[in-house]
């Protein structure tokens, strides 16, 4: 498995498949960038993981360009070093970027399989983080796109808008698509959970959990805060806001701009138990504050089905993805309007029998349709009928996956 902007263990949606693929029988090797001082190589459970020194450019296109060549150097070698100490039969791309499936092709010469999890929309995501666009970049995308679909033996997507993209955009076959959706693993929360010292902070708990990058626009939040506190005349609320990213600096300037420190707390990353146990499971209304764009239209938000499995109501912006992952589990407000977004948090704010009914029916819809153990069956799915696709014979058991190995 191939991961180049994320380090293993900060990846959610890449340790669950590593998990489920072991246990279904396959031998799996991750290749991926080193988070501060994690080793070269380790073995966690059933996974041996491959690490690269991270190199982030300075923001820009020149950086990130040269970002991407330094990784695919690095991947490229530590996957040839996989092939001689460990062997396998499988790569498993992730992106972004999409130029590492064009890249590691040659192994299709060796016999290779290559399956390509397309976790963002290359092109949406580049528009979103430079606006407006660079023309030819965006075309450079669109061909890597097109290149990763048409190279792959098989294509996992996370959501149906991802699968109407690649038939229409790509022109994959459908039979080539398997729609995984990422899923959260439940936990089991009590009492004990609870944080007095958060608590007291106000009556009115907002979270945030997510990466902070400038494509997530969390300004948004920061001025529907503002406007919860000026224009509604609320005082009664903290915020929670979880995660980092390279946007972190701006938007903490922003706090300050707006007068906003006494009402939002930066935590920083926090590892998944914590998140839950003293966070998550503390607030009240968890926000999903991504602005309606080609980008954030079609993707799926793990945030949103976290809160859900935390039986948390959400205010979101109205968009599609997160509509079909929530449904009655979120107040949507009218696309990119801070003061209808602030409206919807008042509105909660003032009504607990409401966030208690909104929060008992996600955390169902998760239990019943959207937890990651549902998923798991997709996700073999897509590997068996690959496999059989290039072998004389259909796997029929997890026992007929052993001695393949995957990375």
């Amino acid at each position: 498995m191939v991961l180049e902007n994320c380090s293993y263990l900060r990846d959610a949606r890449v340790q669950k498949e590593a998990a489920a693929l072991t246990e279904a029988g396959y031998g799996v090797s991750v290749i991926c960038p080193a988070h501060h001082n994690e080793p070269s190589r380790e073995v966690l459970g059933a996974v041996c993981i491959y690490r690269f020194r991270l190199w982030q450019a300075t923001r820009g296109i020149v950086g990130y360009l040269a970002e991407f060549i330094y990784a695919m150097l690095a991947i490229s070698t530590l996957s040839f070093v996989v092939l001689l100490r460990e062997g396998f039969d499988i790569l498993h791309v992730a992106n972004p970027p999409d130029c590492m499936v064009p890249v590691l092709s040659t192994y299709k010469l060796l016999g290779k399989v290559i399956i390509y999890d397309q976790h963002d929309l290359c092109p949406e995501l580049y528009a979103a983080k430079f606006y407006p666009p660079n023309r030819f970049v965006s075309k450079v995308l669109m061909w890597l796109e097109r290149s990763s679909y048409g190279l792959a033996d098989h294509v996992i997507v996370t959501n149906e808008s991802y699968k109407d993209v690649a038939i229409q955009r790509g022109l994959v076959a459908e039979s080539k698509i398997t729609v995984v959706r990422n899923g959260p693993a439940l936990r089991d929360l009590s009492i004990e959970n609870i944080d007095p010292e958060l608590r007291g902070k106000s009556p009115n708990i907002i979270a945030f959990a997510g990466v902070i990058g400038y494509q997530d626009h969390l300004d948004h939040l920061c001025r529907a805060l503002h406007d919860l506190r000026h224009r509604l005349a609320r005082e009664d609320f903290y915020c929670v806001v979880i995660g980092d990213g390279d946007a972190l600096p701006e938007i903490k300037a922003l706090t300050r701009e707006l007068g906003l420190e006494s009402n939002i707390w930066f935590t920083g990353w926090v590892s998944d138990p914590d998140l839950y146990s003293r966070y998550i499971f503390n607030a009240d209304i968890c926000v999903v504050p991504d602005p309606c764009n080609d980008y954030n239209d079609r993707s799926t938000f793990v945030k949103v089905m976290e809160y859900m499995a935390a039986g948390k109501p959400i205010v979101a912006y109205d968009l599609c993805e997160t509509r079909r992952s929530a449904e009655a589990a979120a107040e949507y407000a009218r696309p990119n309007d801070v003061q209808d977004f602030a409206a919807k948090l008042a509105r909660l704010m003032d009504d607990p029998g409401l966030r208690r009914s909104m929060g008992e029916i996600g955390l169902r819809r998760v239990q019943e349709r959207l937890a990651w153990r549902h998923s798991v069956p997709n996700l073999l799915t897509a590997y068996e009928k690959t496999i059989s696709s290039h072998t004389a014979y259909s796997l029929t058991s997890s026992a007929d996956a052993r001695g393949w190995r995957a990375m």
